[in-house]
């Protein structure tokens, strides 16, 4: 629940809104309850054929009497007491408690004759002294109450409405911000398909949960309690016997909620993997169809889907049960009232069993409004019943929203950190270790220092530590020991997103968005001009084939640039990088997956790009190497050799055993 309580804050900014829905509400509610108390004039007039003037002084001359009567009560009791008092009699106490609830009483009718009284002669001179034409009078107010309840229902709703999508709205930007900023091991760890579920699936049921809080669970509430509060001016007495099954109910909605939430959650585990297992589907959906994978997706997804039906059929089974339940507690409460109301009519007695019900014998009228009022009542409170278990389904949801975003990120800038000066010196990894789980060393004591300018070859066998060396230096990992320094700083203590706009990355897996080349190109600046966009896709000898698209640089490519080749998008990705005019390049087997063709304009493209700037090329490929100045061979987490070609030839194993392999592949 704090949680929930958590998502409601975010509606504190639209408190105006959520005041002009609580204010609407209150008037619906007065005029549900206002207009259902009609029925007792309405009936008077059609039952005893009165006009209001009739009733009002009927009613004068029926409280006079009461008063009459209570008066006489009153001097008795006092007499009483006096005795009592001079014979220290015991039942003094009784009999003065009695006399204050007799007082009381008094006081209460005489409030009433003198508002009746007063009203007398405006009713004489504005009502009809016809009773059907009072009757229509009665009913044109009654028509009105009802037009105006339904303008501030109209206003309740809408202002209830705004204020939900307003504050999903705030929560989804918020959480989109927290997860764009998690560090790449969350990604790693988790993978995407629980952030997908979280965006899509919880908040949407975050948004049921506080659409039913801010429309029906505060309008319908507001309702009944106008009702209960008019069934008690007509008798009291009756009223609490209604009441008297509802801590039964209170109880009851308390377990059962439990047991929605828990659920719930379940419920929204499972679609979390549903969508896990359709992106996994959806997206290695080649290699499905290549090994004939089809069968084992779909008995995959049938599985988790099965699950989730079972889950979704214990909220239905729960809250089947529960509807009913309820409103056998709630009927239960009504029929009580009902035997002791009609007992009272048709007897004309105040007392049931001894225990006074009413103060003066009930008419039809007066009892048949209060079943109406109780039954007024009672819609209200089984509409929200209806809605508790979207209420607590929204409750799971929002922890497990909270959950992701009160995760730490474990790599971000230390408040009030400065912006990293322009890179011109050195980029030095000093004794750095590093390993994706606290047990297991990827890295360990790594020492390598580039001087600002040069090209430096990372080599080594497959696993050996080369991507996961690369990937420190933009920080999407933080190393367990060691620094890495960028002109003498350590990047941890300089503002993150300074470190990163001074690089340049292109990776293996060409990542481009489906939009058009041009803003594919010109992704990471904001304000960038044709000519430049088209001066680096020549650079990265793009432009050719660009040009022969249909609609050449505002061509869409597609789903992760699907409508491309891997050369055209690994040059679309350098051109990318050519345009950010990086101080620091790093590249991540940018060419292990080329053609001939383009491994040979990108190399060329290469050539020229790394001129005065620090480059880092992560390679197995010996042609790439000769753009290098020097050559780092890792192996098993360490830097084995560091020099030029024949240097590293002569000290390093592993690096004559690679060079020789290719040299009798390329022979081949």
């Amino acid at each position: 629940m704090r949680n929930f309580r958590r998502a409601l804050g975010f509606a504190w900014p639209y408190r105006w809104r959520m005041a002009g829905s609580l204010m609407s509400g209150l008037v619906v509610a007065l005029f549900w309850g206002a207009n259902i108390s009609f029925i007792y004039p309405l009936l008077t007039i059609l039952l005893d054929n009165k006009t209001l003037t009739i009733w009002v002084d009927q009613t004068i001359q029926a409280e006079e009497k009461q008063i009459g009567k209570l008066q006489s009560e009153i001097e008795q009791l006092g007499g009483e007491i006096d005795e009592a008092t001079k014979s220290a009699d015991a039942k003094a106490g009784t009999l003065a408690a009695r006399l204050g609830r007799r007082e009381r009483q008094l006081g209460w009718r005489e409030y009433w004759l003198k508002w009746y009284a007063w009203a007398r002669p405006y009713v004489a001179a504005y009502t009809p002294s016809d009773s059907f034409l009072t009757l229509c009078l009665l009913m044109l107010c009654v028509l009105v109450g009802l037009v105006i309840k339904s303008l501030f229902e109209f206003l309740q709703i809408y202002f209830a409405g705004s204020v939900v999508h307003l504050t999903v709205f705030d929560l989804r930007k918020r959480f989109f911000r927290k997860s764009i900023g998690l560090d790449l091991g969350h990604f790693t760890d988790r993978g995407t398909h629980e952030l997908l579920a979280r965006f899509t699936s919880d908040i949407e049921s975050l948004a049921s949960g506080l659409r039913a809080l801010l429309g029906k669970v505060m309008l319908e509430p507001l309702k009944a309690f106008s009702c209960l509060f008019f069934a008690c001016m007509f008798n009291w007495r009756l009223t609490l016997l209604v009441l008297v099954l509802f801590p039964v109910a209170a109880v009851l909605m308390g377990v059962i909620g439990r047991y929605l939430k828990r659920v719930s959650r379940r419920n929204l585990e499972s679609m979390a993997r549903i969508y896990k297992i359709l992106q996994e589907s959806f997206l290695g959906i080649r290699v499905v169809k290549a090994f004939t994978m089809e069968r084992y997706e779909r008995r995959r997804f049938y599985v988790e889907a099965k699950r989730y039906y079972g889950q979704s059929m214990k909220l239905i089974r729960t809250e089947a049960l529960s509807r009913p339940l309820l409103e056998f507690l709630s009927v239960v409460g009504i029929f009580s009232a009902l035997l002791a109301g009609s007992y009272l009519v048709m007897t004309g007695k105040t007392h049931v069993f001894g225990v006074r019900l009413t103060n003066d014998p009930l008419d039809q009228s007066l009892l048949l409004t209060f079943y109406a009022l109780i039954a007024g009542m009672c819609e209200p409170l089984r509409k929200v019943f209806s809605v508790y278990a979207r209420v607590q389904r929204g409750i799971a949801a929002s922890e497990r929203i909270f959950q992701c975003m009160d995760r730490p990120n474990r790599v971000e800038s230390k408040p009030g950190s400065p912006a990293l000066p322009i890179h011109h010196r050195s980029v030095e990894i000093r004794d750095v270790s590093f390993g994706y789980n606290a047990d297991k060393r990827v890295l360990d004591g790594i020492n390598l220092k580039v001087n600002y300018g040069e090209t430096i070859a990372i080599v080594g066998m497959t696993g050996c530590g080369k991507t996961s060396l690369i990937n420190l230096l933009p920080r999407f990992y933080d190393p367990q020991d060691g620094q890495i320094l960028i002109d003498g700083k350590d990047i941890r203590d300089v503002s993150l997103r300074s470190v990163r706009e001074q690089m340049g990355i292109v990776t293996q897996h060409t990542i481009l968005f489906d939009d058009t080349i041009f803003n594919n190109i010109a992704y990471g600046r904001r304000e960038v001009t044709q000519e430049e966009v088209r001066a680096a896709a020549e650079a990265a000898y793009a432009h050719r084939f660009i040009e022969e698209l249909p609609e050449g640089y505002h061509t869409r490519i597609g789903e992760m640039g699907g409508t491309l080749s891997g050369g055209q998008r690994q040059r679309i990705a350098l051109a990318r990088a050519i345009l950010r005019d990086p101080s620091i390049l790093i590249l991540d087997e940018a060419t292990s997956s080329l053609d001939v063709e383009s491994e040979s304009l990108i190399h060329k493209a290469l050539s020229n790009f790394t001129r005065n700037r620090t480059t880092f090329i992560v390679t197995h490929r010996l042609s790439t190497l000769d753009i290098a100045d020097r050559i780092a061979v890792v192996h098993h987490g360490r830097v084995e050799a560091v020099g030029t070609h024949q240097e590293v030839l002569r000290l390093s194993p592993i690096y004559r055993r690679l060079h020789e392999v290719q040299a009798k592949g390329a022979s081949a």
